[in-house]
């Protein structure tokens, strides 16, 4: 078995409902997520893809349709708060909202990132680990282990 990890950034911003502290308020940060899956290699010399476990763009196409391009330069919202309100009213002035249905802490966007990305991969292939740094010394892990 091997392990494969590709790196993404993306800027995107929060804001958490009910948080008792600074990050009550609409911010930023500047992700750095770690993708990494696993499987065997293939081992076949007519196969386009030999020695792989998977191609590199393949996976970054995953990432770029299913999270980069979704949500860079958006602002995450719980929609099942009343920050949904703030959300329409982003909306209604032009910016991107995405409206979730959970508090978009780091932690909850690993979930939410497993699950897109798991719901893509060949099937000879899975997910293995996430890692999502919200700072350059703050960040989140999602292990597959863990998460069965």
């Amino acid at each position: 078995m091997i392990r494969i990890t590709k790196i993404f950034t993306f800027e995107t911003a929060h804001v958490l409902y009910n948080y008792d502290g600074k990050c009550k308020n609409m911010h930023g940060h500047s992700y750095k997520l770690f993708v990494t899956v696993k499987g065997k290699p293939v081992n076949d010399l007519d196969h386009p893809k030999n020695g792989m476990v998977v191609d590199f763009g393949d996976i970054k196409s995953i990432v770029k349709s299913e999270i980069v391009d979704v949500w860079d330069h958006a602002v995450l919202i719980n929609a099942l708060s009343p920050h949904k309100e703030l959300g329409e009213d982003l909306e209604q002035k032009g910016h991107k909202v995405i409206y979730c249905t959970f508090q978009p802490t780091c932690e909850n966007m690993l979930y939410a990132i497993a699950a897109k990305i798991r719901s893509r991969l060949p099937e000879e292939v899975s997910l293995a680990y996430l890692k999502l740094h919200e700072t350059e010394n703050s960040y989140g892990e999602w292990f597959a282990e863990d998460n069965q």
